[in-house]
């Protein structure tokens, strides 16, 4: 497993990541209470949380030396709901992987395998700094 960069927001968050090469980052979070909206599910900005976070991950391990990346655009489909609890499971593939963007799709589980939902993003890279 290549190891990825600190992400202070993904400790924060509680995301753990667990397989991390350049074809596939796969994480987890714990669905807490404080990660939730009512009635006690994952609030969908914490979903978009984890999956932005191991997109992001997936592109550092892909840059050439020096560059650097951010998102420009991220599109959610929410498709079930992860009770307080549970364990949100993140894997995320490449779609593209070209010099200026990478696109990336980052699918969520729940423990019962259930797709929770399903996150596109398109990832800058930044040129080296001279």
């Amino acid at each position: 497993m290549t190891q990825p960069p600190p992400m202070p927001f993904c400790e924060l968050l509680g995301i753990r990541v667990t397989t991390s090469t350049p074809d596939r980052v796969e994480a987890e979070m714990e669905v807490r209470p404080d990660l939730c909206t009512v009635p006690a599910v994952l609030h969908g900005g914490a979903m978009m949380a984890l999956a932005d976070s191991v997109g992001a991950v997936a592109t550092v391990l892909n840059l050439p030396e020096g560059a650097w990346t951010t998102t420009i655009e991220s599109k959610t489909n929410f498709l079930a709901a992860l009770p307080v609890g549970e364990v949100a499971r993140a894997s995320c593939t490449p779609i593209h992987k070209g010099r200026t963007t990478m696109v990336w799709q980052t699918r969520i589980t729940r423990a019962d395998g259930r797709l929770a939902g399903v996150v596109t993003q398109t990832q800058l890279v930044t040129a080296p700094k001279k």
